[in-house]
């Protein structure tokens, strides 16, 4: 059965899944109001398609007929066997054989955990299965190979795509280089838990969704290829954190490098004592990001080249996470203030007392006033540990 439909016929149906999180939230956002192509993307929550069910998928895409799947899901990154395995494996390869039954292109968001250590990594350089591989990083290196074999075996169009450390707005958890913007400006990060010297690759999440859109309207090359969808050059790690560090205005982290052996010590006692607190009720865990920690002091830059030689056109060529830092910072400590989880962002409203008398006594006149226009109620300063407000930006009136 085919229900394909050319890259030019208008009205065609995407599934995402995986729709809730950074990357599947930025590629759902970006076909509902980023683009004027007449696709409807529809993400369907974990009620209606459980990834770990493949009766759910079965039905939910027969059901829906859609022109293309897209699976951005993944279990948490320190999940156990059988969770990783059922939701970084099992369900994309389900997914995988109902999107080869409809004759539908599939488009696998995968992760540089699958490729080895070092400098300029080719897509073809994929780690090896060994006993001191994570659940994370063997159940998605399964799926990879997998994929492949459904490709060359049962047909399956399918693009993967490999992200290394994603940035982007709208990260409704704290993880990845999130978790480091969160660990340092909660001032959590005392010293430098790398080396000089360490690069890394990072996606830019905002790309992904053209890049996506892309290969959609171009599937005779990209079909059957994986790609490294990262920016062009690494970034030492250490001077990303000490550029976080400096437009936060803070103390910390000292640059002071602490030696993997010490690291790996460390999160073994921290490890031990949360244990024993659980005994007393209190539960606390390491951040999961620590699965990773050998990382932190070992260079793994991915090469691009075979995305840059693709017909494939940048739609920002010039954005970096260093020209992102700004707005992310911006965005993330608001949201983090709000929530109350730091308090090195401070927000200051001052509320005219006038307000208040009417706010209690004569609501409905306060309304109308709101309503017409005429009022300006309160203003809202943003103070970053002390920091004087810019003279056109600290000071304006909070929108409603």
């Amino acid at each position: 059965m085919s229900i394909r439909k050319s890259a030019g016929e208008t009205g065609r149906l995407g599934i995402v899944i995986g729709g809730s999180g950074l990357v599947g939230g930025t590629i759902v956002n970006y076909f509902k109001s980023r683009t004027t192509a007449p696709i409807e993307v529809r993400a369907p929550s974990s009620k209606k398609l459980s990834i770990r069910e493949p009766t759910d998928i079965r039905n939910y895409l027969l059901a829906s007929k859609p022109d293309f799947v897209i699976n951005a899901a993944i279990a948490n990154i320190n999940a156990d066997e059988q969770l990783s395995f059922e939701v970084n494996y099992l369900g994309p390869i389900n997914i995988a054989k109902i999107a080869a039954e409809l004759n539908i292109p599939y488009i696998h968001i995968s992760s540089a955990a699958t490729l080895e250590l070092g400098p300029d990594i080719t897509e073809k350089q994929h780690k090896q299965f060994t006993p001191g591989l994570s659940n994370y990083t063997r159940s998605k290196l399964m799926a990879e190979k997998t994929l492949r074999h459904l490709s060359q075996n049962e047909g399956l169009d399918y693009t993967l795509i490999r992200l290394a450390a994603v940035y982007g707005n709208h990260d409704h958890k704290i993880q990845g280089i999130h978790r480091m913007l969160f660990s340092i400006a909660d001032e959590s990060m005392p010293v430098l838990f790398t080396k000089k010297g360490v690069l890394h690759s990072y996606s830019n999440c905002r790309k992904l969704p053209y890049f996506i859109h892309h290969i959609l309207n171009n599937r005779e090359e990209f079909t059957g290829e994986d790609y490294n969808f990262v920016d062009k050059y690494g970034v030492e790690l250490a001077d990303l954190i000490m550029t976080i560090k400096s437009y936060l205005q803070l103390n910390y982290p000292k640059e002071i490098y602490i030696p993997y052996p010490l690291a790996k010590a460390g999160k073994r006692s921290v490890a031990v004592i949360l244990k024993l607190l659980r005994k007393f009720g209190l539960k606390a865990n390491l951040p999961s990001e620590l699965v990773f920690l050998k990382q932190f002091y070992v260079t793994q830059t991915l090469n691009c080249d075979k995305l840059h030689n693709s017909s494939f056109v940048d739609p920002f060529p010039d954005e970096t996470i260093y020209s992102r830092l700004p707005e992310l910072i911006i965005y993330y400590l608001q949201r983090w203030s709000h929530e109350n989880l730091i308090s090195t962002f401070e927000e200051e409203v001052t509320i005219d007392h006038a307000f208040k008398d009417r706010f209690v006594n004569n609501p409905e006149e306060l309304l109308e006033s709101i309503h017409n226009g005429s009022m300006s109620f309160f203003q809202t300063t943003h103070v970053i540990h002390g920091q004087e407000p810019d003279s056109n930006e600290a000071t304006k009136p909070l929108q409603t």
